[in-house]
């Protein structure tokens, strides 16, 4: 059964008078669970897809069904609290908040949510033992490596316990080490925790480890390869 779907999606900017087709007639679903890859050149539209798939950005025309809800045609407040619930976002620039500690930037989104501090602490230490990082808890990022900054924001978008993690070019500023060690972690917690993982990237250390393969050129989807 598909968790998501996505039917007749496009997205048009209008930049300068001009129409630019960014996403043009996809259709997709993706079952629970599953390690799949969006990739394809700069420009090809997949940033701007997974952004829809998660409520970020609106489509000009068609569908997003996500668990059963149209994303968008939810009001504003209803996806902010949807996507709290259901959506965790790992970012290219991690954008974790500097002057909170890691411990305090995995817990931030719990607490929106109103989850006890006790169950709040539990589950935060064991994500942060989880991707490797139990000895560095009451570090500020600028006292962490990039790779160890991106494993925070990984903990940050478990912490909510989602169906779906949205990972948009997560290795892009990552050595071949700690890409190596990202991509572990995160296999790892899609086969014990049956997590959907989409990412959007053109790093071929990720479209290897993936277990599916969706290829946009053009807005378009050109090839969809499952492993």
């Amino acid at each position: 059964m598909s968790v998501i779907e996505i039917k007749n999606l496009h997205k048009i900017y209008n930049e300068s008078e001009v129409k630019v087709h960014a996403v043009n007639g996809i259709n997709l679903s993706f079952e629970q669970g599953e390690f799949a890859a969006i990739v394809g050149p700069s420009g090809s539209g997949k940033t701007t897809l997974l952004n829809m798939i998660g409520g970020l950005d609106s489509p000009t025309e068609g569908q997003i069904i996500v668990g059963g809800t149209e994303i968008n045609k939810l009001k504003a407040g209803k996806l902010i609290d949807f996507r709290m619930r259901n959506i965790g976002f790992v970012f290219q620039a991690y954008n974790l908040i500097p002057v909170l500690t890691a411990k305090e930037n995995v817990e931030f989104i719990m607490h929106l949510q109103g989850v006890s501090k006790q169950d709040r602490e539990k589950r935060t230490k064991e994500l942060l033992i989880a991707v490797g990082l139990g000895d560095r808890i009451n570090s500020r990022p600028s006292k962490l490596s990039g790779g160890q900054q991106q494993r925070v924001a990984v903990a940050r978008a478990l912490a909510s316990k989602p169906k779906f993690v949205l990972a948009d070019e997560p290795t892009a500023n990552l050595d071949s080490k700690s890409t190596e060690n990202l991509l572990d972690i995160m296999e790892k917690l899609n086969k014990e925790e049956n997590i959907t993982f989409i990412f959007s990237t053109h790093d071929a250390r990720v479209v290897k480890k993936a277990h599916r393969v969706i290829t946009v050129e053009d807005g378009k989807v050109i090839s969809d390869e499952r492993k």
